[in-house]
């Protein structure tokens, strides 16, 4: 399938996997790579040289393009971008943030620079930065959202820029990948589907609680103080939803989140961590190599779209 994207970023399929924290390092960035799509290293709040290391490590499993995601509130950004021009990185993904600082840099070096956006006016600003194209990421996504559905806020991105748009948020098979096309985007980028694939370092409590997740186990933590984040729910969402409802002041929610992320992904405490995921985690239902799911997700695009291209004739 060729799409702009594709055709941008050198790449098999229009796919790509999120730089998600503690879980894109490079045994799944490599993996997703491999089997046709672009695999992203979350730089997070790693120190720069881990950054470096993890590129080496991946370029001795795959020949093929890799991304990097910044974490632009990371206090170690500016060493980060910086390793990522010394080492060519061909795309860069950011969030938390505007990359403004770091765009002509990178462009310099031949980067692609693709921001996540949740709204509109942050695309346009992007694109007028130099972007070469925008993550449009949707409210269902795991991790750190907006306010906006996928379903709503990818037409409005498509409409008011002429780069090309990724579609992110609750996106984990092949009808979520046709509905994509079908709204304008030019690719996908999907997280939690990934989380459980068999090269994910995840812990396998991790992994079974999404393959376990049911439609209604996605909780949304932080709202009260502006800062929501996806997970599902757990002893430790129940306890931080309960201190907001109850007005606890800001640093102590805090504590009860800090370190809690690596917890649940490198320790498996999955009742008291943080299970990050995507609402979509009720669909996933088995682990699978990158490649299975890859060829799995555009053997059941293709058709789909095929079937939308005659239906209404």
């Amino acid at each position: 399938m060729k799409t702009r994207i594709t055709e941008l970023l050198q790449i098999e399929y229009p796919i790509i996997q999120g730089g998600m924290a503690w879980v894109a390092e490079h045994n799944l960035a490599a993996a997703v790579s491999n089997a046709g799509g672009l695999g992203i290293i979350g730089a997070a709040n790693a120190p720069a040289e881990w950054v470096r290391q993890e590129i080496h490590k991946a370029r001795e499993i795959t020949d093929r393009p890799i991304g990097v995601n910044v974490m632009l509130l990371s206090p170690y950004a500016d060493e980060v971008a910086q390793v990522l021009v010394e080492e060519n990185i061909p795309v860069i993904t950011t969030g938390a943030g505007n990359p403004g600082k770091y765009m002509d840099m990178w462009k310099r070096n031949g980067s692609k620079v693709i921001p996540v956006v949740a709204s509109v006016a942050l695309a346009r600003m992007m694109e007028k930065g130099g972007a070469d194209a925008v993550i449009a990421e949707g409210t269902e996504s795991g991790g750190h959202i907006g306010a906006s559905t996928t379903m709503t806020l990818v037409p409005q991105v498509v409409d008011a820029v002429k780069i090309p748009v990724i579609a992110a948020g609750g996106i984990g098979d092949g009808r979520g990948m046709a509905a994509a096309f079908m709204l304008g985007a030019d690719a996908v980028q999907m997280g939690t589907r990934f989380v459980v694939a068999k090269e994910s370092i995840c812990h396998q409590n991790y992994k079974d609680r999404i393959i376990k997740a049911k439609d209604i186990d996605s909780a949304v933590t932080g709202r009260t103080h502006g800062h929501p984040v996806r997970q599902l729910r757990n002893q430790m969402t129940k306890e931080y939803l309960q201190k907001e409802k109850d007005g606890v002041p800001f640093e102590e929610l805090e504590l009860l989140t800090v370190g809690a992320l690596r917890n649940a992904v490198v320790e498996g405490d999955v009742k008291n961590g943080t299970v990050m995921a995507g609402q979509i985690a009720g669909m996933i239902k088995k682990e699978q190599t990158c490649k299975e799911m890859i060829e799995e997700l555009m053997s059941e695009t293709t058709e789909l779209l095929q079937k939308a291209g005659t239906r209404y004739e």
